[in-house]
């Protein structure tokens, strides 16, 4: 039997170093980081973590994309801001059919997003350090299970 694979997903910290310390703390028995850009750190500040470059980042050793395969999931890791256009997913939605991902986690709209478009799971954590949306600032906890996919927005507090 498979066992469930826990990825704490984080996003738009821009800068702000104690979230992402208090959340890998609280968060010990995750088996993956990922943060999906707007870090505004180099990546040597995100140890643990699988990031990408959002449009805030400016270290080039962060991959604009990238593309993991973690259990039966292939997942597409992106900001989105290359993606995204006046508010619609079907750039990821694309991008991810031609990476062959069924999961796409994304950031730069700093609202929490959990829905399938044309069979692919469009997941974004939101900010942990401003949602757009006037709710608190949050991260994702994604559990896989096998083919089940189970995302929870966790509100981000000291």
């Amino acid at each position: 039997m498979d066992r469930k694979i826990k990825i704490i997903v984080v996003s738009d910290n821009h800068g702000f170093v104690r979230p992402l310390e208090k959340i890998t703390e609280r968060c010990q028995d995750a088996d993956y980081f990922f943060h999906l850009g707007d870090s505004e750190l180099p990546k040597q500040m995100l140890k643990g973590f699988a990031c990408v470059r959002g449009n805030q980042d400016y270290d080039p050793e962060l991959p604009m994309r990238l593309r993991l395969t973690i259990g039966s999931h292939h997942i597409l890791l992106t900001h989105g801001h290359h993606e995204l256009f006046m508010g619609s997913t079907a750039g990821l939605v694309q991008r991810a059919k031609e990476a062959d991902c069924d999961i796409v986690c994304f950031g730069h709209t700093h609202v929490y997003t959990d829905k399938t478009v044309r069979g692919v799971r469009l997941l974004n954590p939101g900010s942990i350090w401003h949602c757009r949306d006037a709710t608190p600032p949050c991260y994702m906890v994604l559990e896989l299970d096998g083919s089940e996919v189970y995302a929870e927005r966790v509100n981000y507090t000291e």
